[in-house]
């Protein structure tokens, strides 16, 4: 799993563990203060605040709720996370495939090779996939995008796609993001207007170029890329 990043990519390891108390001090006091709603491809969902990663700091108030959504809805058949985040957060039981991270019952293979043992009814990446191709070893700008496009070809009739991207972090996904040519069927966006962790739902052309970690730290627009496979046929 990536968590959030830092907007100073020099922080080192005290430096994040200082981060991570903070957080969880902060945490009885934001729960407290902090609530509301906020509205994405029609539909209203409430922020989603946890101690765990500090979510109400970052992007994760607002990835989490549809994605657990979507695992929820589907969680009596196969599902499939791609990065391991939702098992911490309290999603039903489901495959996990997460690279780096290790932890029971999560596959420690790449994204583009691992071999699923069926078609999946959801298949979920939460600010995952900007990683791939880009803080990987063996670099290459557009595996990414190919990425989207192999997991769109694992869901099985009917089966659904979302995957989450954080904005400023790969110029690829980002230039597909802004052109319309990634694998999705829709594409929405947040943006983070608020110190305190307001979002609202913009156009792909006011989203066009966010930086990371400006003005805020972490993402400050994030994607939300939707694709379903035709009901009786794979996608």
């Amino acid at each position: 799993m990536f968590a959030p990043r830092s907007a100073d990519p020099t922080m080192g390891p005290w430096h994040e563990r200082l981060v991570r108390a903070k957080a969880h001090l902060e945490a009885p006091w934001f729960k407290r203060s902090r609530r509301g709603t906020f509205a994405l491809g029609g539909r209203t969902y409430d922020y989603f605040l946890h101690g765990y990663n500090g979510t109400w700091r970052n992007e994760r108030m607002v990835e989490v709720p549809p994605a657990l959504e979507l695992a929820r809805a589907r969680a009596a058949g196969r599902v499939v996370e791609i990065g391991n985040v939702l098992s911490f957060y309290g999603a039903p039981e489901h495959e996990v495939v997460d690279y780096y991270e290790r932890a029971p019952g999560v596959r420690n293979e790449d994204v583009m090779t691992f071999e699923p043992s069926g078609p999946y009814d959801a298949v979920i990446a939460i600010s995952t996939l900007e990683h791939v191709g880009v803080d990987e070893p063996q670099r290459d700008r557009t595996k990414a995008r190919a990425a989207i496009e192999r997991l769109g070809g694992l869901l099985g009739p009917g089966g659904e796609l979302l995957v989450t991207i954080p904005l400023g972090w790969n110029p690829d996904l980002d230039e597909g993001l802004a052109d319309g040519s990634l694998a999705f069927d829709e594409t929405a966006f947040l943006r983070r207007t608020s110190p305190k962790g307001d979002w609202r739902e913009i156009g792909a052309d006011e989203a066009a170029g966010a930086p990371y970690g400006e003005p805020f730290p972490f993402a400050n627009v994030v994607a939300f890329g939707r694709r379903t496979a035709p009901d009786g046929a794979p996608a």
